[in-house]
């Protein structure tokens, strides 16, 4: 009779929530079932917890750490992707702002070492644009 009891409550987990009956036929055979003909009684039917050997917990714990770390080594992974993303996204922001800088006009000149200032050519002028259009498209399009 426990074997019966037993296998009902393997066979489906909504079972156990289930109301079930136990009733005995005309053979003397005992039958459970959800819907009991006249004269069944209700079975009480409760989750028999099932304590698991040292063995089983420590692979149960094991299990646990390496599925933590993974999580843990995802996030760092997310972490970095979107810090390198966003520096990614400064590095295309300055360089946006220098090709629009070249790209208003004016004169442009550097500074050397005696403080001397040295204006660059308009060819120099264009081929720092150019450089800067590359540059932008092969990072940030």
């Amino acid at each position: 009779m426990r074997r019966i009891l037993l296998s009902i409550l393997c066979l489906s987990g909504t079972l156990a929530h289930a109301e079930i009956y136990r009733w005995t036929d005309d053979q003397g055979r005992v039958h459970f079932g959800e819907r009991p003909p006249a004269g069944a009684e209700r079975v009480d039917v409760r989750p028999q917890v099932v304590e698991r050997d040292p063995a089983t917990r420590e692979r149960e714990q094991r299990s646990e750490r390496f599925f933590q770390a993974r999580r843990e080594e995802r996030e760092q992974e997310q972490q970095r992707l979107a810090q390198s993303q966003a520096e990614r996204d400064e590095q295309c922001r300055a360089l946006r702002l220098q090709l629009q800088r070249l790209e208003h006009g004016g004169t442009f000149f550097r500074t050397d070492a005696s403080g001397e200032r040295h204006y660059y050519s308009d060819a120099e002028v264009e081929a720092a644009r150019r450089e800067l259009r590359d540059r932008t498209r092969e990072m940030c399009d």
